[in-house]
């Protein structure tokens, strides 16, 4: 039986262990959320931790075990699916017997849901309340869903004891093995574009594959920025017989995490053609996959198995949340960075999260910190840049890399090498001393830009371990952490029930701070992204670069003109209109106004 998700909003993957723990904190109450599966230390640490908590019999897997990585993974994801369905029985049992509570909950689902219309025609029934609630429930409810994200760029090749491993072994590969060995039913994120060679080691399981009644136990989410990296993705996996469940669209720039710019495409054009384009996508895979599963003896599918769209990044207040659903017919929107203010939903240090609460625009910024060269949203101040700036004082530069899992610079040797290691950073600074020809302003420049590079691994997880006041080893790193800019106007700490309530429109947590409208705000990053990749571009243009600004920009004015029209057309964000206006009308001046520099003659 499938039932309909209880919610229309989801909770994405954020950093290496923001949402690490979060179905076992939301999925009893129909939310789903996302846990990143590429570091197998912290998963193998926090089922400790859980193994401790509900008095569990998870074993410990050490890493001198074959294939711990996946062993740990499987583990990890299998006591969380434990957990989850265990709160969900007791929350079940809590609802029916206890009304307050039972009231409470209809107080978080959203105000479309036939659930909660039925729940509240049941409260108001004076007679048989019991058995009818229970019945209902027993029917109508599902826990939200135990999703698991892999970044499949970071896929490096492993060694033991000097001897490369099969790629099967490769970190990526080895996150893949875990989910699909474990007992979950639920989806596979795949973000940070395609990795072909991973995307065929999909074919090795079957419970990516649909069963004799077209339902599949595994099913895959790619994240994607743009239409035609869907449909070339799609048609890819689905040449093998796998199918996309859902295409998850987010922003480009207005995102926590890895930045992915698009050329100059903004979100609502992006997502008229998703909406307009849906069907061919649906029939493409649809054909290619049917031939697939004949030649490999699978269980056909007569029909198209079911595709979601769905989309994240920077979205703010119900009014927007319900404009994506409306007006893209998305099926569900991704709330990320708000809910690092929310305590029973993410797991975030206290110091972290009162730096995030004072933080404003200014203090949010696109950042060079990764090691894989991606721009990267980050705020000022964090502990992981303080604990740098007072090592640099002291002259000493770098990670002491402990974890290994973005040594993937192959330029000092085959088996890899961080960027921010202290090994990389130390041969790149020599090299740097020993160029006579550098001006001073160019030997800073360049210094920067080795030094800028933060330890991810190890920063994005520290605060989980913070939190649960778990024993940290090695070098003291401090937190990192990747919010997305749309964080910035939001000011408080709130209860799970207060911010799903804010999302359903019925209750407002944002202070009066005129946050723009979250295009408008998407906009202004890509106007001011365009203005600073002209800006740090070397003397010498090439015409390449002149192409790609020029079609950035010519993208950018398309999308103001087809805001100008969305916008005076919807029925939505009525009160705001002469503001959206004013604005679209300024960024097209501004726009208009930067000069593309030529390729001289």
């Amino acid at each position: 039986m499938t039932h309909k998700p209880l919610h229309n909003f989801h909770i994405p993957v954020m950093g290496l262990a923001y949402t690490i723990d979060s179905p076992i904190r939301v999925a009893q109450y129909g939310i789903s959320s996302v846990i990143s599966i590429i570091d197998d230390e912290i998963l193998e640490k926090m089922k400790g931790f859980y193994n401790k908590k509900f008095n569990l019999d998870y074993f410990g897997i050490s890493t001198k075990t074959e294939d711990y990585r996946a062993k740990r993974i499987t583990a990890y994801l299998d006591m969380v699916d434990d957990i989850v369905n265990e709160k969900f029985e007791s929350f079940k049992q809590e609802i029916t017997k206890n009304k307050e509570a039972l009231k409470n909950f209809i107080a978080i689902l959203p105000n479309t849901s036939d659930l909660k219309t039925g729940l509240q025609n049941l409260v108001s029934q004076k007679d048989n309340l019991g058995s009818g609630i229970k019945n209902f429930i027993e029917s109508n409810l599902k826990p939200g869903s135990i999703d698991v994200n892999i970044m499949t760029k970071v896929d490096k090749d492993n060694y033991k004891k000097g001897e490369q491993l099969p790629v099967m072994f490769n970190d990526a590969h080895a996150s893949l093995r875990g989910f699909a060995q474990s007992k979950l039913s639920s989806s596979m994120v795949l973000s940070a574009g395609m990795n072909p060679r991973l995307y065929s080691y999909i074919e090795e399981f079957d419970d990516f594959f649909p069963d004799q009644n077209g339902i599949l136990k595994k099913k895959i989410i790619l994240k994607v920025s743009d239409f035609r990296s869907a449909m070339i993705q799609g048609n890819f996996l689905a040449k093998k017989g796998l199918w996309i469940s859902e295409y998850r669209i987010e922003s480009g720039l207005n995102c926590g995490g890895h930045a992915f710019a698009t050329e100059g495409m903004l979100l609502g054009p992006i997502m008229e053609e998703f909406k307009q384009k849906k069907n061919d996508l649906i029939q493409s895979a649809h054909s290619l996959m049917i031939a697939a599963l004949e030649q490999k003896g699978k269980h056909r599918v007569s029909e198209p198995l079911e595709m979601k769209i769905t989309v994240q990044g920077g979205v703010g207040t119900s009014e927007e949340h319900e404009f994506l659903i409306e007006n893209y017919h998305v099926d569900s929107v991704g709330w990320g960075s708000p809910f690092l203010l929310v305590p029973e939903a993410t797991s975030v240090d206290t110091e972290t999260r009162n730096l995030l609460l004072k933080s404003g625009e200014k203090d949010f910024y696109l950042s060079n910190i990764s090691p894989l060269g991606v721009p990267f949203n980050t705020v000022r101040g964090t502990s992981n840049e303080v604990l740098k700036e007072r090592k640099e004082a002291a002259g000493k530069y770098g990670s002491s890399c402990p974890k290994k899992l973005l040594a993937l610079s192959k330029e000092f040797s085959p088996q890899g090498t961080c960027t921010a290691s202290k090994k990389y950073q130390d041969i790149k600074l020599k090299e740097l001393k020993a160029d006579q020809e550098l001006t001073p302003e160019e030997f800073n420049r360049k210094k920067t830009e080795i030094t800028d590079k933060a330890c991810l691994c190890v920063g994005l997880v520290n605060a989980a371990y913070m939190e649960q006041n778990l024993e940290i080893k090695g070098e003291k790193q401090g937190v990192v952490i990747c919010p997305g800019p749309n964080l910035a106007f939001f000011d408080k700490e709130v209860s799970l029930s207060e911010m799903v309530k804010h999302i359903y429109g019925n209750a407002n947590i944002l202070p009066d701070n005129q946050r723009p409208n979250m295009f408008i705000n998407e906009l202004k990053m890509y106007i001011d992204y365009l203005k600073k990749e002209i800006a740090g571009s070397s003397a010498q243009i090439t015409h390449s670069q002149t192409k790609k600004w020029n079609t950035f920009k010519k993208n950018m004015l398309e999308g103001i003109d087809y805001y100008h029209h969305l916008f005076n057309t919807s029925t939505f964000f009525k009160s705001g209109l002469k503001t959206i206006d004013l604005q679209l009308q300024e960024y097209q001046l501004m726009l208009t106004a930067i000069e593309i520099p030529q390729v001289d003659k």
